[in-house]
């Protein structure tokens, strides 16, 4: 057989031969949309990896980029991958010192910023002494800045060169969301992400075709956006990006307008969605598939997307250390429910253990600690000599699930977020299962307090829809029956907003902080 590096950038080499004038669209500030087919586009990428190797940057170097998403976002990676340089994506809605320290830990050489953000990005890079220089993308009609990266890829004098290095070379750096402790560095390898992006294109997975449009609100800088930014181009299917307007009515106006068929992102984005849709009597009659992750989903939830919008929910488990789809829900499954992530696709396992990583001997219909192992499946995390695995290649995740007699996974808890009372454990993603059913409550978490007598005690933190109409104890009373008498919360604590993690998930731990005593 021939060899053939299983490298990124054959995807957008694919996708301009075949695919050259599907579109690439960009949603901009006052409803201007930016379009470039994928040929347009992989022509933008090598002139901008020669702008980057004219700067010096040469294989293994770290670029990182804090960008909304954006065509100009999706050459950046390109350009920085396909040269062979490490694309370090950095979140906008971490503070100045988180994003400092992570640019210092991997050593970054620029930072390519979308304009809006080029303010924190300099700033950013006045405390990490590896920034050469920031780069800005995504420039306002009133003209770009000295350090626009487009005037340069204009200016430049031919194309970088791809490829011709080695398919486990290293291509992306994400950092874990640290909802429930310190972030960590996850390194992505162009035959990692390459098998990624072919287990999402199964047909039982996100089954994206060259007719689809997608959506992909699922931002740049979480995970490798789902791996979209391969997928799409790889099936010749169009690529919707939303820049930074991820409110209802504007997902609404662009969903519309492009006749959006698939649409990718967390739960909450499309509560927004459907909340304005409601609010305007509106529709989205494209609109097939909604593919959710994040976090479980409340079935009322989901019955509501689906009702509103007329679509088929996907749910999905992932995490950023597996590329990051671990399990998904098939197509139009008429047996889907808001509990069930799906099965796993070709190229991951799982496997369910104790607490202390023996297997159970038996992996069907039993709650075990879950671990994973596969292709694209940290083996270790980033500056960190020891592995992450156990001796046989098992990752754990750090969740508590079970394994149905189908096959289908079901995510019952987060070992870190068990509450341990009377010597005895409480499960708080049970209880949130149940209260998230109540049609009062839009939100849910249960946390740890700190308890004299029991050691701890869960307290249940709400956001609600009816303006804390519902009393405590309509609040509680499904739990009755249905949980431990012992695991009802002692307390409830009302929020008109809930403090979300910059992925979206519930922040547990600020919860904890604020209202745990922690």
């Amino acid at each position: 057989m021939q060899a053939f590096a299983l490298t990124l950038d054959r995807f957008l080499d694919h996708a301009a031969k075949w695919s050259p004038d599907v579109e690439v669209i960009t949603a901009g500030e006052g409803g201007v949309i930016d379009r470039a087919g994928y040929a347009e586009l992989r022509r933008h990428s090598l002139r901008a990896s020669a702008v980057l190797a004219d700067l010096g940057v040469r294989k293994g170097d770290r670029i990182a980029t804090l960008a909304w998403n954006t065509r100009a976002h999706v050459e950046a990676w390109y350009a920085i991958m396909g040269m062979g340089a490490v694309c370090h994506t950095l979140n906008p809605r971490l503070t100045e010192a988180q994003l400092a320290s992570m640019v210092g830990q991997s050593q970054a050489r620029i930072i390519i910023a979308s304009t809006d953000l080029a303010p924190l990005a300099r700033r950013v890079a006045a405390r990490t002494p590896s920034l050469e220089r920031v780069l800005t993308i995504d420039a306002p009609a009133n003209g770009p800045s000295t350090d626009a990266l487009e005037p340069m890829i204009v200016a430049a004098a031919g194309e970088g060169v791809w490829g011709a290095f080695d398919e486990t070379t290293p291509s992306g750096l994400c950092f874990t969301s640290g909802t429930t402790g310190a972030p960590k560095g996850v390194t992505y390898t162009h035959r990692s992400s390459f098998l990624h992006t072919l287990r999402l294109l199964q047909a039982d997975v996100m089954a994206i075709t060259a007719s689809d449009t997608v959506l992909a609100a699922v931002p740049m800088f979480h995970a490798n956006a789902w791996g979209l930014p391969f997928a799409a181009p790889a099936a010749g299917a169009r690529l919707v990006l939303p820049g930074r307007e991820l409110d209802g009515a504007s997902l609404g106006r662009l969903i519309n307008a492009e006749a959006v068929t698939v649409a990718v992102g967390i739960a909450t984005v499309w509560l927004g969605l459907v909340e304005h849709l409601d609010a305007t009597g509106g529709a989205t009659p494209t609109l097939e598939r909604v593919i959710v992750g994040g976090a479980p989903m409340a079935p009322a939830l989901m019955e509501r997307i689906e009702q509103r919008l007329g679509v088929s929910v996907q749910t999905s488990w992932g995490m950023t250390e597996l590329s990051p789809l671990g399990t998904c829900a098939p197509p139009h499954d008429p047996a889907r429910t808001a509990q069930v992530s799906g099965r796993p696709a070709f190229g991951v396992d799982l496997l369910l253990t104790d607490a202390e990583g023996r297997p159970l001997p038996q992996q069907r219909g039993v709650e075990g600690h879950l671990r994973v192992r596969g292709a694209a499946v940290v083996e270790r995390y980033f500056g960190d000599p020891e592995s992450a695995t156990d001796g046989d290649g098992w990752f754990a995740t750090g969740d508590l699930a079970r394994i149905d007699a189908g096959g289908d996974l079901v995510i019952t808890g987060r070992a870190k977020d068990l509450i341990k009372s009377g010597g005895e454990w409480i499960n708080p993603a049970e209880i949130e299962a149940v209260i998230n059913e109540h049609p009062s409550v839009s939100l849910a978490a249960v946390i740890g307090r700190p308890d004299p007598k029991w050691g701890e005690r869960p307290v249940l933190v709400i956001q609600t829809r009816d303006a804390g109409q519902a009393t405590d104890e309509d609040i509680l009373s499904p739990l009755r029956g249905r949980v431990a008498p012992w695991w009802i919360p002692d307390a409830i604590i009302r929020l008109e907003q809930m403090p979300l993690a910059s992925t979206g998930k519930i922040d547990k731990m600020r919860l904890r902080v604020d209202y745990g005593g922690c």
